[in-house]
């Protein structure tokens, strides 16, 4: 619990921080294209930590892994240490911590539609946690082979995730979040696969695409801030949207069961496949939302 809470704790300041950094060390036409870039190593270093994980637990047992695991911290910390000289300066100011976080909340929610997409997604978000870290293991243990068919369905939305890296590096849109929202129904799609449930097959190809989506989502979506919001308040509003986005996680990891057990988790399931696609439905009507296109990236007609 403790680990937990300390990671937890350490990527909350690490997300904004780095959310501020890019964009100071890269020029603003290169910008989409780092993103893509950085998230495509990320997310493959994640899906060759899991497998390199399980073979240090199968071979050494989990306290080498862990070990391991702390190891890397270090290293990557370090690493990321050496490049403090290549980030500018921040200038002196006599602002306290509290004038801060207040300004940058008045440039937060200056934005409406960065305000309509963290509130939208957080709740996305809540069910996304539901579905798949709760209810998906039990659809996979009930219907399936467990486990392994569940590490099935991860493995697909990795690749996912590292095909939309991919398609992250080129893609240029006038509507850049009507794109997003208009494929966000994937997570629709990958919450009402498991209701049913249908094969396997399928709701790994759901999860693939519900990967693309996400990874595009965090491409284009902190291009769209980098761009938009002030360079002096990029961080303190990177941070709202952090806190924003994921701070109904929790309560999605929370009341998947109770849910489960009140109305079943097919049901459960259904519910949480209408409730994502209305709530894109919602945010799609919304103009700030529908028509916000991104400053120096605008296509003609």
């Amino acid at each position: 619990l403790l680990v937990n809470i300390n990671f937890g704790l350490m990527w909350g300041i690490f997300w904004p921080a780095m959310s501020g950094v890019l964009p100071a060390l890269v020029p603003d036409e290169h910008l989409q294209g780092t993103n893509s870039v950085n998230n495509f190593f990320s997310n493959a270093a994640m899906i060759l930590g899991a497998a390199v994980g399980g073979i240090i637990v199968a071979g050494w047992g989990p306290t080498w892994a862990l070990a391991i695991d702390a190891a890397t911290f270090v290293i990557g910390g370090s690493v990321l240490f050496s490049f403090r000289h290549l980030s500018p300066r921040s200038l002196q100011t006599e602002n306290t911590m509290l004038d801060d976080l207040i300004h940058g909340w008045k440039i937060f929610i200056s934005f409406r539609w960065i305000v309509i997409g963290v509130f939208g997604f957080s709740f996305i978000i809540l069910a996304w946690a539901a579905g798949e870290n709760i209810l998906g293991p039990l659809i996979a243990l009930k219907e399936f082979n467990g486990a392994k068919s569940w590490s099935l369905v991860l493995t697909f939305e990795g690749i996912g995730l590292l095909l939309g890296s991919i398609i992250g590096l080129k893609i240029k849109l006038k509507y850049p979040i009507r794109f997003l929202l208009i494929i966000s129904f994937s997570i629709s799609l990958y919450m009402w696969s498991m209701a049913k449930p249908q094969s396997i097959w399928f709701i790994a190809f759901c999860a693939l695409l519900w990967g693309i989506t996400l990874d595009l989502w965090i491409t284009i979506w902190s291009t769209a801030m980098a761009r938009e919001v002030p360079r002096e308040a990029l961080s303190r509003v990177s941070s709202f949207d952090a806190m924003g986005t994921m701070l109904l996680r929790p309560v999605g990891l929370a009341i998947a069961g109770p849910l489960s057990m009140a109305i079943g988790i097919s049901n459960t399931l259904h519910f949480f496949s209408v409730f994502t696609a209305a709530l894109i439905i919602a945010m799609l009507a919304a103009p700030a939302m529908r028509n916000m296109q991104i400053s120096e990236q605008k296509v003609p007609e």
